[in-house]
């Protein structure tokens, strides 16, 4: 086509050289784009991530069966369910302090009654894995990209040329006879023990005399002869995970439709936890009385574990499950999470893990806390080392009333005993103290100041219904409580303790006024 005449021969030549620079760019984003995805994919599909699982150290490998396969170790079978997602997941358990199989059992059925803390965890694992492998991928299919680029077209003509000689083809052949020699398929192995064996269903594994609940239809077993000896274990299993469904299921149902104070639109509800133990069969009935309580926001008074150490973060993965999308989360350690694991944990899930700092609290409100400090460290005064109780709760205390003469009153005083808030009381320098530690209610009671000014200190019961240090079982032991604090005009206006006993049956206390007037 002849150049038009208003349209100078050097200007075509211009447009006609910048086409073809930008669909070279673009041939090479592309080209990048595609070596990105393969890297990506071989990347993520090679990569493990070790987390500690269902009280194991577990190390979690993604795949493409759309199956979730947990490998259990030599004694007990591997199971296997549909992930729900092209995206499986091979799990292999590794350690655990189980004292004995039998308990070990009976906690992985507890645990698969209530599974979101550990599908959470195990979807963070991939979902992490999914990042750094795209990371790592686009890095490498930037290199090619970038070599192709810097060599030259000069120099890739040179080099497709002595491809084509006799030195090139020598180091054709000299790559694969590598992959040959590496690989080594002339090297028998022995025939494996799992070759043997074949995915089976619960119910065929376990023979039709064991009922197996609905929730279970999906699981498989990979069994044979070698794991008939195991067989008591998985029903005695099946029997404690269907125990365990139905208590804590009908008792979240029957929460939901209790009769509780609703909070006015100017009030802000959260709901008070304390001493689970382990126990996370109760989450889901706990987040079930917060919901129809109308709280948004929960504070958890510490002892979530029984010895603080990291077999335990099943624990806490479904505590924050349990709450999550809820506006405000805030934490204490309890005399029973040694060590700074718990606290660190639950700061990582998001958790506001207080300190001896006051921070904003629900409703507006100003909120101070410090773990206990007979194992969980002291706050912000961690590196002073033989405080005695009494001196940390003058250090609280001190600190509350500081922040009062500052004009920021802190409203609540969050520990895992109340006792720890006395003398923040006796000076009147807070609203309320609230803790747990004895597993059983006591109080609001009433605290007059010196100067006349009037506080409530209120210990809930224990969440878990825990009886001992460790409360994971099939159903509660005790009591289990769940306590309902409603803010208003920036101070904590009342309480609704909820309690499940034992039996199943929900008693609701009546909701208590918090009366300031001297």
């Amino acid at each position: 086509m002849a150049p038009q005449p208003d349209e100078p021969r050097g200007h075509r030549g211009r447009v006609g050289r910048t086409t073809v620079r930008g669909a070279i760019g673009l041939s090479y984003v592309a080209a990048w784009l595609g070596l990105a995805l393969v890297a990506s994919a071989l990347v993520f599909l090679n990569s493990s991530r070790t987390v500690t699982l269902a009280s194991h150290d577990a190390v979690i490998r993604p795949d493409l069966t759309g199956r979730a396969v947990l490998h259990t170790g030599p004694v007990l079978p591997d199971l296997r369910v549909d992930s729900g997602s092209p995206i499986g997941a091979d799990i292999s358990l590794g350690k655990t302090e189980a004292p004995s199989t039998e308990a070990l059992v009976e906690r992985y059925a507890v645990l698969a009654s209530q599974p979101d803390g550990a599908v959470r965890k195990v979807k963070g694992a991939i979902q992490g894995l999914l990042v750094d492998a795209l990371l790592r991928g686009a890095v490498l299919g930037l290199v090619p990209v970038l070599l192709f680029a810097a060599v030259g077209a000069a120099r890739r003509r040179e080099l497709a040329r002595q491809a084509l000689s006799r030195r090139g083809a020598l180091a054709a052949l000299f790559v694969p006879l590598m992959v040959i020699g590496l690989w080594e398929p002339w090297d028998d192995e022995d025939e494996r023990v799992e070759s043997g064996r074949r995915w089976v269903s619960l119910s065929t594994f376990l023979g039709p005399t064991v009922p197996i609940p609905e929730e279970a239809d999906g699981v498989e077993v990979l069994g044979d002869v070698t794991t008939s000896q195991t067989r008591r274990l998985i029903e005695s299993a099946v029997d404690t995970y269907a125990k365990s469904e139905e208590f804590y299921a009908r008792a979240a149902e029957d929460a939901a439709g209790l009769a509780l104070r609703e909070p006015e639109e100017d009030e802000t509800v959260v709901a008070l936890i304390s001493d689970r133990h382990d126990n996370i069969g109760m989450d889901a009935v706990a987040r079930a009385i917060a919901d129809a309580g109308g709280a948004t926001a929960v504070f958890d008074a510490g002892d979530d574990t029984s010895t603080g150490k990291a077999w335990e973060a099943f624990s806490l993965d479904s505590v924050t499950a349990a709450f999550d999308g809820y506006d405000g989360h805030w934490a204490v350690t309890g005399n029973h999470d040694n060590g700074p694991f718990v606290a660190d944990y639950l700061d990582e899930q998001g958790w506001t893990v207080l300190d001896g700092e006051p921070v904003d609290g629900p409703g507006g409100t100003r909120l101070l806390g410090v773990g206990d400090p007979r194992s969980s460290g002291l706050g912000s005064w961690r590196d002073e080392t033989g405080l005695s109780y009494a001196e940390v709760g003058d250090r609280l205390a001190d600190a509350a009333c500081a922040a009062d003469e500052g004009g920021e009153r802190v409203a609540t005083v969050l520990v895992h005993d109340s006792d720890l808030g006395d003398e923040a009381l006796a000076r009147g320098c807070t609203d309320l103290v609230v803790g747990g530690h004895l597993h059983v209610q006591d109080g609001p009671t009433a605290v007059t100041a010196e100067d006349g000014r009037v506080g409530y200190s209120f210990t809930t019961g224990t969440t878990g219904g825990a009886a001992y240090a460790i409360a994971i079982g099939s159903k509660i032991r005790r009591p289990a409580q769940v306590t309902l604090l409603t803010y208003a005009d920036g101070r904590p206006a009342g309480l609704q303790p909820v309690v499940l006993q034992s039996n199943g049956r929900f008693d609701v206390g009546e909701f208590v006024p918090l009366d300031y007037s001297p």
